[in-house]
This record gives C-alpha cells, sequence and structure tokens, in this order.
C-alpha cells in the first residue's frame, strides 16, 4: 500500500505539475512586487498601486486574446476532451444492477478476473485483454455493463462519446484521444489500471475512406490516432483496456480495428428474454409504490422485444400517469396505459358519427377476431376505438414468445390480420373505407417478399429475384411473378371471409362492448372467446 500511495503521490504531481508550477509563479510575483512596493517612496507607491486594477484588466485581456489565437490556428482548436475520469468505486454500478443480460454479463466477468488477476496472468505467459467490443440494440445496457466492470475491478473509468471526438477542423479529434489515453495512462500508473470507454463508436470506427480530394479526412486520422494508441498499449506497462460500444453492424467497423491485439474480444448484448424482462420489471417496480398483485409474468409477455431502457421508460411513465389521476399506487392499468403511450401515442377523443363509431368498431373486430383464431404465435392484449396519432384504433397484439424468423404460416396469418378490416367492413356495410390503406399495404408488401425474395409461392419460384435488375427480368417472369403474389391475397382473403362469416355472432358482441367501452383489454378479450368455447387454434 505505501508504494501504491506513492505512485498516485507521482501520479498527481505528472498530471498537475503546470498548474503547480503556475501557482508557484504567481506566488513568486506576488512576494517580489509586496517586496518592491515597500521599497518606494509614499508617493510612487500610491501611484503604482492606483494603476494596477487597470494593469490587470488589460494583462487578461492580451493574454485572452493571445490564447485564443494560439489555440485556433495552432492547436486546431480547443481541443481539450470532455472525459470525465471516476474512481471505480465512484461510478457505483454494482454487477446486480446490469440485469436482463445474463450471457453477456457471465463472458464480462471474465475481463473482470483477467483485471483482477492481471498479475497472475502475467507470471503464466498470457496476454492482458487490451479491447473489448460491446455489440447490440440500444437501451440494452452496454454502457451499464463496463460500468460495472470498472466497479467490480476498482479501477477508474474515463467515459467518451465516439462524437465527441469529431470536428470540422483537421487535427482535432486526433489531439483529443492521445489527451484521452494520456490521461488515462497516468490513471493506469496511480490506481495498477484503467478502463477507457468509447460509447457509439461507430462514429470514429467505420471503415475508412480515402479520397484524393480528402473527404473524410478528419474522421481517418482521429481513428488512426487511436489505432496507434492502442498498439502503444503493448508496448508498456499500464494496464489500459479499452471498451467500444456501439450499436451498428459489426461490419460496419473499420477491419483494423477488429484485428487481435485491439479490440480483441467481442460481447453481443441481445434484448433480454422472457425471464429476463422479468427481472428487469422486479428491479425497476422496486422504485415505484405498485400493487402488489401485478403479474410481473404477464407484463413481460406484453413486453416481447423491449429493452431494459424501454421498461424502465415504461415504468417512469406509468408512475407518472397514477400521479395525474390522483392515484397512490401504480397497477396493472397505469401501466399498461403507458406501453400504449409510447408506443402508440397520446389518446385522442375525436368527435365522429355514429355510423363512422360502428365501422371503425368492426374494422377493428375483423382484425381482433382473425388475430385471436388464426394466429399461430400472437395474443391480443388489447383493443380500441379511440384515435391515437393518425388511427382512429388499433388491436394491440404481441408474441407469446421471441420469435427471431418468419415462416410461411406465420407470414400467412400475419396477411390474413390485416385483411381482417377489410372483410368486416364490407361484410357489414357492402362497402369499405380508406381506412384499409394501410393495412393493404403491408399484405401487399408481405406476399410480394413472399414471391420475390424468400421462394413461398405455390408454384415453386425459388430465389431472391428482388436482386436482379427489373429490365434484366422478361415480363413474362415479372407477371408470373405477381400473379403468384396475387394468389397469395385472394387465398389470405378467401379464408378470412369464411371465418367471419362463420363466427359473425362473435363479431357482433365485440363490436357491441367496443361501441359500449371504447376499449377491451386482454381478460375481458379472454373472457369473451371462452363463453363461445373459443381458444387459439392456427389453421
Amino acid at each position: 500500500m505505501p508504494i501504491l500511495r506513492l505512485r498516485r503521490f507521482k501520479m498527481w504531481l505528472m498530471m498537475h505539475w503546470v498548474k503547480l508550477s503556475i501557482i508557484s509563479v504567481i506566488v513568486l510575483l506576488l512576494i517580489l512586487s509586496v517586496w518592491g512596493l515597500s521599497s518606494l517612496e509614499s508617493f510612487y507607491r500610491h501611484l503604482t498601486i492606483a494603476q494596477m486594477p487597470v494593469s490587470i484588466l488589460m494583462a487578461g485581456i492580451h493574454a485572452g486574446i493571445f490564447v485564443f489565437m494560439y489555440m485556433t490556428f495552432f492547436r486546431g482548436g480547443f481541443a481539450g476532451g470532455k472525459h470525465k475520469a471516476l474512481k471505480g468505486e465512484s461510478v457505483n454500478i454494482h454487477w446486480n444492477d446490469v440485469i436482463g443480460i445474463d450471457e453477456a454479463k457471465e463472458e464480462a466477468w471474465e475481463v473482470v478476473q483477467l483485471i483482477r488477476d492481471r498479475k497472475l496472468l502475467l507470471k503464466i505467459g498470457g496476454r492482458i485483454l487490451r479491447g473489448l467490443l460491446m455489440v447490440g440494440p440500444p437501451g440494452c445496457g452496454k454502457t451499464y455493463l463496463a460500468k460495472a466492470i470498472a466497479t467490480e475491478a476498482i479501477i477508474p473509468f474515463i467515459s467518451m462519446s465516439g462524437s465527441e471526438f469529431t470536428e470540422i477542423f483537421v487535427g482535432v479529434g486526433a489531439s483529443r484521444v492521445r489527451r484521452l489515453f494520456k490521461k488515462a495512462r497516468f490513471l493506469a500508473y496511480g490506481y495498477g489500471a484503467c478502463i477507457v470507454f468509447i460509447d457509439e463508436l461507430d462514429a470514429i470506427g467505420r471503415k475508412r475512406s480515402f479520397s484524393f480530394m480528402g473527404g473524410g479526412q478528419e474522421t481517418n486520422s482521429t481513428q488512426n490516432q487511436l489505432l496507434v494508441e492502442m498498439d502503444g498499449l503493448k508496448e508498456k506497462d499500464c494496464n489500459i483496456i479499452v471498451i467500444g460500444a456501439t450499436n451498428a453492424a459489426e461490419g460496419v467497423l473499420d477491419e483494423a480495428l477488429l484485428r487481435p491485439g485491439r479490440f480483441d474480444r467481442k460481447i453481443y448484448i441481445d434484448r433480454p428474454s422472457l425471464q429476463g424482462r422479468e427481472k428487469v420489471f422486479e428491479y425497476y417496480l422496486k422504485k415505484i409504490k405498485h400493487d402488489k398483485d401485478l403479474d410481473v409474468g404477464r407484463l413481460a409477455r406484453k413486453a416481447v422485444y423491449k429493452t431494459p431502457a424501454e421498461i424502465d421508460n415504461i415504468i417512469k411513465e406509468a408512475a407518472l400517469i397514477a400521479t395525474r389521476n390522483k392515484k397512490d399506487i401504480v397497477s396493472h392499468k397505469e401501466i399498461s396505459e403507458a406501453m400504449e403511450r409510447i408506443d402508440m401515442g397520446i389518446k385522442h377523443k375525436r368527435q365522429m358519427t355514429k355510423e363512422e363509431r360502428e365501422m371503425v368498431a368492426f374494422h377493428e373486430t375483423g382484425h381482433l377476431v382473425t388475430m385471436y383464431i388464426l394466429h399461430p404465435t400472437e395474443d391480443v392484449f388489447k383493443a380500441s376505438i379511440i384515435s391515437r396519432k393518425e388511427t382512429l384504433g388499433a388491436v394491440y397484439g404481441q408474441p407469446r414468445e421471441e420469435l427471431y424468423t418468419r415462416n410461411k404460416e406465420r407470414l400467412l396469418a400475419d396477411i390474413k390480420v390485416k385483411l381482417g378490416g377489410y372483410v368486416t367492413e364490407k361484410m357489414r356495410f357492402g362497402t369499405t373505407s380508406d381506412g384499409v390503406a394501410s393495412d393493404f399495404k403491408g399484405a401487399m408488401m408481405l406476399a410480394h417478399a413472399m414471391v420475390w425474395k424468400v421462394g413461398m409461392s405455390e408454384a415453386g419460384y425459388v430465389g431472391d429475384y428482388s436482386v436482379i435488375p427489373e429490365s434484366q427480368l422478361s415480363e413474362t417472369l415479372k407477371e408470373k411473378l405477381n400473379d403468384e403474389t396475387g394468389k397469395i391475397i385472394n387465398a389470405c382473403l378467401k379464408n378470412v371471409e369464411e371465418l367471419i362469416k362463420k363466427e359473425w355472432h362473435i363479431v357482433e358482441r365485440f363490436v357491441k362492448e367496443l361501441l359500449e367501452k371504447d376499449e377491451l383489454e386482454y381478460d375481458e378479450i379472454e373472457e369473451i372467446f371462452k363463453e363461445y368455447g373459443k381458444s387459439h387454434y392456427p389453421t
């Protein structure tokens, strides 16, 4: 410990020697000034003291002009970065605070152990980890995980965003990289190691472009300096670990950054699973007063594909809604409303005629019944005929579990659900509205992709025809492909018409409920279907 304290004192002197020198010179000049004034006659001493404020003001103005001109023309701007160093214990993000990404945490824990046991690793001839790249969607906990690594390893943490290195002046970004790593070396010397965290790494790490016109020169020079600094870590005993985070695909980054010796370990952080979302809900619900009977599992199923940051936002929004409604605790109703408000927008009480409101109710009921009975993977969580954004109503469906691919049956079910509103409108009123425009657009895009891109036509056209320029496709082939698209739409339309006609009594019941209540929740929808002996059965 005495040796470590001595190293930290030396580190402090190395980092602040300029300030100490300036302070020493100022103190010396003050002492000399007082000594000089005391030796003057009374008249000249008073005259000198009277002129001193103006002299100090003019000297300050001249110094300011000099510093501005020097930094602007000779140093490429004010290149000091906004990085702030924190001690490991001051970061205050503990391992248990990172939730919903257990697999990524397991990989990151190995990094913590490598930092803690670096002496043992060097003893057996191993190589200290130099770079760690975190890749994943925004809001999944990359920054949290990096801070937790620093907290658990008890080493300083310096954080900067990739955009902070980018300037219009050539050389400013590279200067900021040098300053960042210079500070990191001082901290690593004093504390044994240091973490440098660069968020949004793709801002400076994209593949370099080389042009005789000089385009991208500033970004290139910044990235080149980063590569040089990371290479320099090999030769010096400074134990700096660089952690980068990006939302971009790995292929976007320059290959030089990804080679061994730089970002030589990668952690892929994805959205949490069902169990992970349950833990995230439990964690954030502890921070507010909530109904103890809340079904966390149901909330997690409703929040499929949501990130921890989005779930945190939902809980905060639910607390605001409860406060606005003068309630003491947050219940399922507030959380459900918060999800809808974030995903679909604020409710608008539009004044519609009786006929228009009835048509909206039939339209949404068509979606609801089709989704509930025909869709193999999705549940209906809510149906509404209250306006949100540009829509006059909505059926809120979510997958029962995480699915990362869509097979033919699921794609056909998606098309049928989109056609459900059109079929029900036409069957009830003998006409339809322009409210089906977005439904038709979505259905046609899916059917077109099935035929043109993924080989799901009945005629057996296999291949992705969309990559071939249309000018190179014969008119006959295009007509056949489009005919197959039409066949998929017509087959789905016929299937939905048969379903709606068969279950018309259920349709009328749901329309009545919607016209009376405006909205139906998951439990109410399930109860009505149970009355008619219906359950999910994909066809």
